[in-house]
């Protein structure tokens, strides 16, 4: 048996064409984030409402997350098992976008509250149909340990443009010459948001390749067997957790993705009032660049590097390396929002960009590695309840951000409807928060990975022993 294996590379259109699922996945969400404004500020809802309209539908989310991964691991199909129900779940996802925000002003709260909750329900089930197989092809794509890095700074890559391209819409949604009222842009905006996004969820599923799986051994998918099904969901989980590695994996990009959403929600807020004393309009642009300069960094520097970085130190150093220099980020951003300078955060923001920015391109090629672990320990190749499990953690993490967005806002005592004169102590309250919270969770996450020991030499050995089991050595 030989003691080294040949690369599979991956043609770049491939690459490219995962990475269009990418952008539809950030881009989503992206947009959603800053729509999400419109419901405190034009539409009236309190921070209680703003909270569970974050938190209910993706704990759904997260619920049916799992149930999808195990349906995608064991679909037998002439078009494989994922590229259908990326498909489907694309155009789920566009159609409940656009319903979602048909909001008016001149109806009752409480029936803007029930009318959005619901039909985020079914975008959120779209999500999951879609997001599970979507993820779990770009684990299948490559076996080798630096492809794999690749293929996700690519997709990362192209997804960040989501993060470019959305701030803008700020200015698009409160310009008067656009929009009468950013209400008004919501329902409008969400036709021209979700149609590309629609399209470009659904490119994987029509130009990545995969094989038929008719003639595979899978479980059965039927409602005779929904109880068996529902007990290997359980026990697929609770062994993916049982590794060490994943479960580190897991934790980590919780901590990190956690605490930086619970404060992305408050970025408005915080420029508006800290630096511009409540006047949305006086803010002008620089709502919009701080995203747009941050999501820019992250495309052009920190993804780069990451990749880079990645092939010089290794992926745990790497991630310890990008994350520290985030906490840098957070720091100058304490120090660097100045009333009457709001050009001096920018200098903050090529090392704030390093922690979300390499996260997902470090975290996702690590999971692919742990998959090899999985198949060498059960004989399964469970990528979609692995990238169900995964992204479980990551919605979960995003659910409690919303709540948690919610409730920093009712314990500041934050009321947009008043000047930052009048709320001073919230105002800083809302910065201090979005500066050390996310430091905090960044630095936990740190702790959690420092002993992580899935290094280049140990994957290839994995590799190894999983290409000899096949017969192909």
């Amino acid at each position: 048996m030989k003691d080294t294996i040949t690369p599979r590379k991956v043609p770049v259109g491939q690459k490219i064409a995962f990475g269009f699922g990418m952008l539809a996945n950030q881009m989503f969400p992206a947009i959603l984030g800053i729509f999400m404004v419109v419901l405190v500020q034009d539409l009236g809802f309190p921070g209680w409402m703003w909270g569970l309209i974050f938190f209910a539908p993706r704990i759904f989310d997260a619920i049916t997350d799992p149930i999808m991964g195990f349906i995608s691991d064991n679909t037998k199909s002439k078009w494989g098992r994922r590229r259908q129900y990326v498909l489907i779940g694309g155009l789920i996802m566009g159609i409940a976008y656009i319903f979602m925000w048909q909001l008016f002003k001149e109806n009752s709260l409480e029936y803007n509250f029930w009318y959005f909750f619901l039909w985020s329900l079914l975008f959120y089930l779209g999500l999951t149909i879609f997001s599970v197989p979507y993820v779990a092809m770009g684990y299948e794509m490559s076996d080798d340990f630096h492809e794999r890095t690749n293929i996700m700074a690519i997709a990362q890559w192209i997804g960040q443009w989501a993060w470019v391209i959305a701030p803008w819409f700020w200015v698009i949604m409160y310009d008067p010459d656009w929009f009468p009222s950013a209400e008004v842009a919501a329902r409008e905006l969400a036709i021209w948001v979700a149609i590309p996004c629609a399209i470009c969820a659904i490119v994987p599923a029509i130009f990545i390749k995969s094989e038929s799986t008719l003639d595979k051994d899978y479980e059965p998918l039927n409602v005779s067997n929904i109880g068996n099904s529902l007990k290997k969901i359980l026990s697929s989980f609770v062994e993916a957790f049982k590794l060490k590695e994943f479960r580190k994996i897991c934790i980590a990009t919780f901590l990190i993705f956690n605490a930086f959403n619970t404060v992305a929600a408050l970025t408005f807020f915080v420029i508006v009032y800290k630096l511009f004393n409540g006047d949305a309009a006086a803010s002008g642009l620089w709502v919009s660049l701080f995203g747009c300069f941050g999501a820019l960094g992250t495309t052009f520097i920190v993804i780069p590097t990451v990749t880079w970085m990645s092939r010089k130190f290794g992926k745990k150093n790497t991630f310890l390396l990008s994350q520290g220099i985030s906490v840098i980020g957070y720091i100058l951003l304490w120090f660097l929002f100045i009333p009457g300078k709001p050009w001096m955060y920018i200098f903050a923001l090529p090392f704030f960009s390093f922690g979300i920015g390499g996260l997902f391109t470090i975290m996702m090629s690590m999971t692919a590695d742990v998959i090899d672990i999985d198949e060498l320990n059960s004989g399964l190749r469970r990528e979609g309840i692995f990238g169900a499990i995964y992204w479980w953690m990551v919605k979960i993490g995003f659910a409690i951000a919303g709540g948690l967005s919610g409730i920093i806002i009712a314990v500041v005592g934050f009321n947009p409807e008043l000047t930052t004169v009048d709320q001073q102590g919230a105002v800083d309250g809302l910065h201090a928060f979005f500066c050390f919270f996310p430091m905090a969770g960044t630095i936990v996450a740190m702790l959690v990975m420092k002993d992580y020991d899935v290094s280049e030499k140990r994957a290839r050995e994995i590799r190894v022993k999983l290409e000899s089991r096949k017969g192909k050595h």
